[in-house]
């Protein structure tokens, strides 16, 4: 059944992305561990700003604290914003050059028409749908502006689901096929889809 294809599908893509998550978590988590556990580097930086305080530990506490914060908040927007880059790049080219991702290519389907405009326009709409928005809310609560990543976490919620129930639907075209002009169609067939009057699996079976 095709829809259940494209589910398992969506399912090995997104299997895929976690995994490229998790070696980004891990990846920050160590950048995080070697900049808290630098302490001749804090050490001194706090000493300076100790001796240039002119008696002001309390603000000089505070300044290096904000620092390493800063630092902080820094490693882990990158490494969401890397995230959204290899996301959009894996769907970008998996498009472009073989006309599916790895997803649907083990579960025989490909994305029709393959043309740079459409692939573009499929990879940017699936990566908002599936990553960059929530990114876009996970930065925002790191920042402090909770009741933005409030709203965008449900409008993410809300993109997520608009891109992804119409496959299940009798049309079967996610939000991203329709802005980019794509259709997901089948490669298997069926028995005697090459005799004549057989067709491919594509959706135009009875």
């Amino acid at each position: 059944m095709l829809k259940l294809r494209r589910g398992m599908a969506w399912f090995i893509d997104f299997a895929l992305v976690t995994g490229a998550a998790v070696l980004l978590a891990v990846l920050t988590f160590h950048r995080i561990t070697a900049l808290v556990t630098d302490v001749p580097s804090l050490a001194t930086k706090g000493g300076l700003d100790l001796v240039t305080s002119r008696g002001d530990v309390v603000g000089a506490s505070e300044h290096l604290g904000l620092s390493l914060w800063n630092s902080v908040v820094l490693d882990v927007e990158e490494a969401f914003g890397a995230l959204v880059l290899v996301t959009f790049l894996y769907q970008w080219a998996c498009l472009r050059l073989l006309g599916r991702t790895l997803g649907k290519g083990l579960l025989g389907l490909q994305v029709t028409p393959q043309r740079s405009r459409h692939t573009l326009r499929r990879a940017a709409v699936t990566t908002a749908a599936d990553v960059a928005v929530f990114a876009l809310a996970c930065v925002l609560l790191i920042e402090g502006h909770f009741l933005l990543s409030l709203l965008v976490w449900a409008a993410a919620v809300v993109l997520f689901l608009v891109n992804a129930v119409p496959v299940f639907l009798p049309g079967r075209r996610s939000l991203a096929d329709r802005l980019a002009g794509t259709s997901v169609e089948g490669t298997f067939r069926r028995a005697g889809a090459d005799a004549p009057g057989g067709v491919p699996e594509g959706g135009t079976w009875p």
